[in-house]
């Protein structure tokens, strides 16, 4: 195994044509993060102008299908690898990709955003074609550098992540191909069951920062531990996957409902014994523990809606999807964009309003279409994530294109 040369300093003068130098392709989670940053800014503010009627759809495809698609599998695909190749290289002391390979891999996932709006007038799907192939070589790529890290080092108690990626990556390139075929019903399944897998990512991720960011950020003596509580809701959160999953495309009189309630209570348990008010004082501390209370709220709500129509499935899974996928990832890429440039975990007051303001966003979208109506929840919602995002890429594109504060690679 090669150790990491933390020491060795990044070249004092670079070169505008020695792209590959940069320090934005030092690690993956610069590049990805950035680019995450951009999506979710670029994507919602379309999708608020389609909602408003402002700008026209003419793709084949509905426009919610590639709304879903660019928010799960771009978006929170994106920080998720950018995290784990990140967080891999602490974890095993393998370095992970960077400069040519890192720019090759992010220039894919650049082309299939774009992608979806070429289109050849004797080549029908041609842009669905073109996504389908552009994403299949990104996860490919991604999947291969994460398993040469780990494998490498023999981490074995973080091959998961190469089985949850897989995962996605399947659910991905079905989810096209079923686009391709025109298979909307199916489609939708397939993303809504990507979402609950994203929730497994979280609460495994979760599990293990939670803990000893709080005890850290806020100076105890110890992290608080809930063993069992994990290891019961791994296996649980996989079996509910698995019947939801198969209750969507199979067999419709199974209800997953309950076993979504149980994995919900079993989040909300972990989130009670994690809670310390002293976290309130702490930004980064308060928006990572409201992003997984809002987790097993929303899966409680998505159970919910299975025996009432009180709360719709689609207004339940948007809380999971904006208040604890969308805040959770503002603040995780708040937090490594900080620590893995050397500089301190101090951010400014506007970057506490941004993760407030995507967890309102989440609540407006879930909760509110019943009282102010659908279609204004739904651009009051766009509204409040355009403006946390835009404040996130005002703080973070300096530091994530910058040089680490140390002159260290990084």
């Amino acid at each position: 195994m090669r150790p990491i040369n933390l020491s060795q300093p990044v070249p004092a003068n670079i070169r505008f044509y020695q792209i590959t130098q940069w320090p934005v392709w030092m690690l993956p989670f610069r590049p990805y993060f950035l680019a995450a940053g951009l999506l979710a800014f670029s994507s919602i503010g379309y999708w608020l102008l389609i909602l408003t009627g402002s700008a026209t759809w003419q793709l084949t495809i509905p426009a919610t299908l590639w709304h879903a698609h660019e928010m799960l599998f771009g978006f929170a695909g994106v920080v998720a690898v950018g995290f784990l190749l990140t967080a891999a290289q602490t974890w095993t002391g393998v370095p992970s990709i960077s400069g040519k390979k890192l720019m090759l891999l992010t220039l894919l996932w650049l082309g299939a955003r774009g992608a979806f709006f070429v289109s050849l007038p004797a080549f029908a799907q041609f842009n669905l074609y073109a996504v389908l192939v552009l994403q299949l070589a990104w996860w490919l790529g991604v999947i291969a550098a994460l398993a040469n890290m780990l494998l490498t080092a023999k981490s074995k108690n973080n091959y998961q992540f190469l089985v949850l990626l897989a995962a996605l990556c399947t659910l991905n390139i079905v989810y096209l191909a079923l686009l391709i075929e025109q298979n909307m019903q199916f489609a939708l399944a397939i993303v809504d069951t990507a979402v609950l897998l994203m929730t497994l990512l979280i609460g495994i991720v979760a599990g293990r920062v939670l803990p000893f960011f709080t005890s850290k950020g806020l100076g105890l003596t110890a992290q608080v531990r809930t063993a069992n509580v994990d290891s019961v809701l791994l296996y649980m959160s996989v079996f509910s996957i698995a019947v939801f999953f198969l209750s969507q495309l199979f067999f419709n009189q199974l209800n997953p409902g309950w076993a979504l309630a149980v994995v919900a209570v079993l989040h909300l348990i972990r989130s009670f014994y994690w809670w310390d008010k002293n976290v309130l004082k702490v930004p980064l501390l308060w928006s990572l523990h409201f992003s997984y209370l809002a987790l097993g709220v929303g899966l409680m709500l998505v159970a919910v809606s299975f025996y009432s129509s009180v709360i719709l499935f689609k207004d339940a899974l948007h809380l999971i999807t904006i208040s604890t996928i969308g805040m959770m990832i503002l603040a995780m890429m708040t937090r490594v964009s900080h620590g893995h440039t050397g500089r301190s975990l101090t951010i400014p007051h506007y970057m506490a309003v941004a993760f407030a303001l995507v967890l309102v966003a989440g609540i407006t979208r879930s909760l509110l279409p019943f009282v102010i109506g659908p279609h204004l929840a739904w651009q009051l919602s766009a509204g409040l994530w355009l403006i946390a995002f835009l404040l996130f890429l005002i703080h973070c594109t300096p530091i994530l294109t910058q040089r680490r504060v140390d002159g260290r690679r990084g």
